[in-house]
């Protein structure tokens, strides 16, 4: 009884936040706003002048000139009516926010006039850029006598076999990197955190030595350009699957070794499945980052104007490899047909990515997750265990 009346005082207690601090709302308050609205303009007005007054020009000296003032003033204003510890909530709130804004606009801009040029370009007899090969180009066929299918199918085919090597050997190596701290774990971290800020050449150049050199003319095969690919996306899979993996809670990895299962089989049953979900976006953010990459292809592909179905056997095409080869070439159509091809390879990678944040936003967790070789048992079987 004592209890429950002092339960009943304390959710009854309203502790009040101190006068100085912060309270964040979902919604902006009209306040707000005037307050931002105003320091702009002040601070617009004040540079504008005393620029005008110095003779000084420059749009990038303005512009920051503009912010700097603008922060002085809006900080005064929020330190006269909120006080010091609001101004520095706010202030810092302000400069997250633009510094978002400023890599924000360059991104958008480039993706834009990519889009701005290329449009047309692949859409002028839709869906014919898209199946079309390059081998009708000249300097004067029109845009609409060639297309991007060559490409396509060469990046499809090279990134998909990259894919297909870099997968098992990321997801194994983050696993190790993970359930063992030893002197060579130590070693192989080192290794992958090395290779992650390797430049996109050096895996090229490794391939191009490696596997083209060797075999001649004959080395510059999709495979090729695929085994290059490989060894950018094998560091990005392996990094990013280690995070994942590792803040999988450990009591589940507890519990299925105190229920007798081996480790092998707690990883397969239990880890892996649990951290499905940020695996998966791994896997594509690395499909996404070496999608658009030139140099790793550029000595291991070779290029090839037709269709090229075989990524074994002879020179095949590539997206990114395609622009650099159009962009040098003399012609305004040829010009037009690279912005078509840049705007499928943009096209390609923004989805990718979209796609990755869609499936990173689910939540992890097990449900509704079988694994390919989980035996399935019969009844009796169940049943007399």
């Amino acid at each position: 009884m004592t209890q429950t009346i002092e339960a009943r005082e304390i959710s009854t207690l309203r502790l009040e936040p101190a006068p100085d601090t912060p309270r964040r709302k979902r919604s902006v308050p009209r306040s707000t706003v005037i307050e931002l609205s105003g320091s702009a303009v002040a601070a617009t007005a004040l540079v504008w002048l005393t620029f005008t007054v110095a003779g000084i020009t420059g749009p990038l000296g303005f512009a920051f000139c503009v912010l700097a003032a603008f922060l002085a003033i809006y900080g005064l204003i929020c330190w006269q009516l909120y006080g010091v510890l609001s101004m520095k909530d706010r202030l810092a709130t302000v400069v997250i926010w633009s510094g978002a804004v400023a890599a924000f606009i360059p991104l958008v801009a480039v993706i834009l006039y990519v889009v701005f040029q290329g449009i047309s370009v692949v859409f002028a007899r839709f869906p014919h850029f898209l199946v079309a090969d390059m081998s009708g180009l000249t300097a004067t066929s029109p845009v609409t006598a060639v297309g991007a299918g060559a490409a396509i199918v060469g990046t499809v085919e090279q990134v998909g076999i990259a894919f297909l090597i870099t997968v098992p050997l990321g997801v194994l190596t983050a696993t190790y990197l993970v359930n063992n701290q030893n002197a060579f774990s130590k070693v192989v971290s080192t290794v992958v955190d090395a290779m992650t800020g390797a430049p996109a050449i050096i895996a090229g150049l490794f391939i191009y030595l490696l596997w083209v050199v060797p075999q001649k003319e004959n080395g510059q095969t999709g495979f090729a350009a695929a085994l290059s690919l490989a060894v950018m996306m094998l560091p990005i899979i392996t990094r990013a699957s280690q995070e994942v993996i590792a803040i999988v809670p450990g009591s589940l990895r507890e519990a299925a070794l105190a229920l007798g299962s081996p480790q092998w089989r707690s990883v397969l049953r239990v880890v892996l499945p649990t951290a499905r979900v940020g695996l998966i976006t791994a896997m594509i953010l690395g499909i996404a980052r070496v999608a658009g990459e030139t140099a790793p292809v550029l000595f291991t592909a070779g290029g090839n104007a037709r269709y090229n179905w075989n990524p074994f056997s002879g020179k095949q095409d590539n997206l990114p490899l395609r622009v650099y080869e159009l962009i040098f070439q003399s012609g305004v159509n040829i010009n037009r047909d690279a912005w078509g091809v840049a705007f499928v390879l943009v096209l390609v990678v923004v989805t990718l990515f979209i796609l990755a944040r869609l499936i990173g936003a689910k939540k992890p967790g097990p449900s509704g997750f079988t694994v390919p070789w989980r035996t399935r048992r019969s009844p009796e079987e169940a049943g007399e265990q």
